[in-house]
């Protein structure tokens, strides 16, 4: 049947033959959880593909490297620290208003 997991192509084989070949589905690249955009460094494979390269090439060196796009680590970072900042300001000022 002419499914999509059931497409051929004919091909001349060394002897001059033509023969059917089977041709597999093309994979997706991987998406950034946050905002969908394809993740770079990381290939497009089929899923049980991944499971045959090695981990360097599923991922990137960086804190969610593989999982989310730089941008949005980026975004992550600076909004945990900003939180970070405001809690010590919250902390200060209680403080001050306590000794007066």
């Amino acid at each position: 049947y002419n499914t999509k997991s059931n497409k051929v192509r004919v091909i001349k084989t060394p002897g001059g033959e033509l023969r059917y070949l089977h041709i597999k589905k093309k994979g997706t690249a991987p998406k950034c959880g946050d905002c969908g955009v394809k993740l770079a460094g990381v290939p497009a494979l089929r899923p049980r593909e991944y499971a045959t390269i090695s981990r360097p090439k599923k991922t990137v060196q960086r804190a969610y490297g593989g999982s989310r796009c730089a941008n949005c680590v980026k975004d992550r970072v600076v909004r945990a620290f900003l939180i970070e900042e405001q809690k010590i300001v919250k902390k200060v000022l209680k403080e001050n208003s306590a000794r007066r």
